[in-house]
Parts: structure tokens; C-alpha cells; sequence
């Protein structure tokens, strides 16, 4: 600032005094403060390069915080982004296991019902099996009592038939032999042929049942009255009926 006024300063300097003091020594000396301006200059320079540098420092600072910030956010996207698909992961497997229980559970049921429906269905065969069993056995009681009453008829009627018997085995001429079975007897004939005494004829008699029956005769005799016989004899159960009745058919058999 100084340098400003050397121009003027030269030329007073230049030109020699005329006769006293010159104008310029005259003029009031003035203080403009450059120095101070310049110490406050570099103080506000230095204060404001501070702020810059604080303000620099702050930014970074601050820019530095959003990114850890940032980075921790990420961090904690990412931890809970995990936790989620951990969370996803168990809730599958989850819920797979309970369709796999329910399937389960389905399969359990549908085992118990066909169980219980077999159950059933054996329970309620063994009660007709036991029906069955028991009408069998109410049928073999009355067929073994009737057959009891029979074979008790037959002893009692034997004891009256046994002298009628060898009675009539000596006039009708015949004999009895066993047939090959304990519910069959054969009844052999003689004297039927006026040509030929020794000419035999017989029949086989069924016992088996409660009426008589004719199953085999020779000579071969009708059917029909065979069972006419038969039915008088199974009407009044005397054998000498039945005697009688069938020589005279082998007689009527052997004239014809």
C-alpha cells in the first residue's frame, strides 16, 4: 500500500526545495491500517481454512458414519434376510412334517376302520357259524334221540319177535344172511318154484332209517308193489308183514 504513494514521495524527493519545507511534508501523515487488515486477513483465512478443514473432516466424518451406518443396515438386512429363510426353511420342513402326520394319521384311520369293519364282518360270521353249530347240533340231539327211541322200539320189539321169527323163518322156507353192511340183511327164499324147491329169491333190507326200505332184490320184482309192501310194514313196523308180503311177490314172480 505503501508503494502507492512512492511516485509522489519520488518526486518531492526530486525536486530540490525552493526557499522552505515543501507541500508534501505539510499534509497530515494518515494511518490506513494495512497492517492490521492484513493480520485480520490471515486470521480470517486462517479461521476459515480451519472451518474448511473442520467442515472437511466433519463431511468425511459424517460420510464415513453413513457407510459404517450403511454397512451395519446391510449387516443387519443380510442376519435378518437369513433369519427369515431359517425361518422359512423351519416352517417348510414343518409344515411338511404335519401333512406328513395328517397322511399319517389318514392311513391310521383308514387301517382302523377296515380293522374294525373286518371285525365286524368275523364277528358277525362267527355268530351265524355259532347258529349254524347250534341248529346242527339241536338237529344231530333229536336225530340221535329218534334213533335212541328206535333202536329202544327195535330191542323191545325183538324180545316179542324173536320166537315169531324162528317161526315164520321155518314156514315161509327162508334164512338170513348178512348183506356186507351193519344196517343191511339179506333174506334168502326156498320152495317158491313148484318145478325147482332149491330155486332161491331173496331181497336186502335197509335198516339205516326209521322206515324199512328194499334196496336189492332176484328176481327183480315192480317198484310199485314193493313200496306198497313196504308202506304197510313202516305203518304197523311188524317184519312178518314184510316177510309175508315179499314171498308172495317172488311166488307171483316166478308163476308169471
Amino acid at each position: 500500500m505503501a508503494s502507492a504513494f512512492e511516485p509522489s514521495l519520488s518526486m518531492s524527493t526530486s525536486r530540490p526545495p525552493i526557499g522552505g519545507p515543501s507541500l508534501a511534508d505539510t499534509l497530515p501523515s494518515i494511518n490506513f491500517g494495512f497492517d492490521e487488515l492484513r493480520d485480520r486477513m490471515a486470521k480470517f483465512t486462517a479461521k476459515f481454512d480451519a472451518f474448511i478443514e473442520q467442515g472437511r473432516k466433519r463431511v468425511l466424518e459424517e460420510r464415513n458414519q453413513f457407510h459404517m451406518n450403511v454397512a451395519e443396515l446391510q449387516e443387519d438386512q443380510r442376519m435378518k434376510k437369513k433369519d427369515i429363510e431359517i425361518l422359512q426353511l423351519k416352517t417348510n420342513t414343518y409344515q411338511q412334517t404335519i401333512a406328513k402326520e395328517a397322511a399319517e394319521t389318514r392311513e391310521m384311520q383308514a387301517a382302523i376302520a377296515e380293522l374294525t369293519a373286518q371285525r365286524d364282518r368275523q364277528a358277525a360270521a362267527r355268530d351265524v357259524l355259532k347258529e349254524q353249530i347250534a341248529a346242527t347240533q339241536r338237529d344231530i340231539d333229536a336225530r340221535l334221540a329218534a334213533q335212541r327211541a328206535h333202536q329202544a322200539q327195535l330191542e323191545a320189539q325183538a324180545r316179542y319177535n324173536v320166537p315169531e321169527l324162528d317161526f315164520w323163518v321155518t314156514n315161509l322156507c327162508l334164512r338170513i344172511e348178512g348183506a356186507g353192511a351193519e344196517d343191511r340183511l339179506k333174506f334168502v327164499y326156498t320152495h317158491l318154484d313148484e318145478k325147482n324147491w332149491e330155486r332161491e329169491a331173496w331181497f336186502e333190507l335197509c335198516t339205516g332209517s326209521r322206515d324199512y326200505d328194499v334196496r336189492h332184490c332176484r328176481p327183480k320184482l315192480e317198484r310199485d308193489k314193493v313200496e306198497k309192501v313196504l308202506e304197510r310194514v313202516n305203518e304197523t313196523r311188524e317184519l312178518v308183514t314184510l316177510l309175508k308180503g315179499m314171498r308172495e311177490l317172488f311166488v307171483e314172480a316166478m308163476r308169471s
